[in-house]
């Protein structure tokens, strides 16, 4: 259903699954094996591959183009503000004495808000494993607003903003009632409304978009700052 909560774990999950991702991890596993250790561990966090779950692996660029989609950040756990709730902690403690290692450089993917408000929804703890690849350990909290997606598409990037601005100036400019103008040739004084309407909301959109410090999800996944 459209209006269902979305959750980011089965969303990165599906992501994984398209074509050109499982050859990429196949790669990174063949990488780690070439030394015919049947129990060779991965680069960073000594985890055995042979004991972990191939749902769990991402690749940093499929953690990016979510981000990046739903305008989440994928920061050091440190910068997280709430407690770690009980149950990843029991994930953590067995995922060790499962590896016989002690897990470090921990990572959450969570709202800009989960890492500064007392406020969250559907953060992710990750850790790294080497060559750009991260486990996924636990998730917890309330899933997205399906909406979400939809709402952070015009901070995506520059182009989609502007976009998004010559769309609403379009949708604008027919929504006005030109007949009350007593005149039945409407193209010119279109055209000239629109141009005013689009020149109006670049103005609006842009001033207010840098007036708050606020940066486009391409560059502010990783980012520690707030905006």
């Amino acid at each position: 259903m459209f209006f269902n909560k979305v959750n980011i774990k089965d969303v990165l999950i599906r992501e994984n699954s398209k074509p050109g991702h499982e050859s990429s991890l196949l790669q990174f596993t063949q990488s780690v094996l070439d030394t015919n250790d049947s129990d060779q561990y991965t680069l960073v966090n000594k985890l055995y591959i042979n004991k972990l779950e191939n749902d769990k692996v991402f690749h940093i660029d499929t953690i990016r183009k979510i981000c990046i989609t739903y305008r989440l950040r994928f920061l050091n756990s440190k910068y997280y503000k709430l407690d770690i709730p009980e149950e990843a902690n029991i994930k953590i403690r067995q995922l060790e004495i499962d590896h016989k290692t002690s897990l470090h450089s921990f990572k959450i993917l969570a709202t800009a808000k989960a890492l500064k408000l007392k406020n969250y929804d559907d953060p992710l703890l990750f850790v790294p494993m080497g060559n750009d690849y991260y486990y996924l350990i636990y998730k917890w909290g309330n899933d997205l607003s399906p909406l979400r997606k939809w709402k952070a598409l015009p901070y995506r990037n520059f182009g989609n903003l502007l976009a998004f601005i010559l769309l609403l100036s379009i949708a604008t400019t027919f929504m006005l009632p030109y007949e009350k103008l007593g005149t039945e040739t409407y193209s010119t004084i279109k055209m000239i409304t629109f141009l005013f309407i689009f020149k109006t909301y670049c103005a609006i959109y842009i001033y207010y978009f840098f007036w708050k410090g606020k940066h486009f999800s391409v560059s502010n996944w990783d980012s520690i700052y707030y905006n």
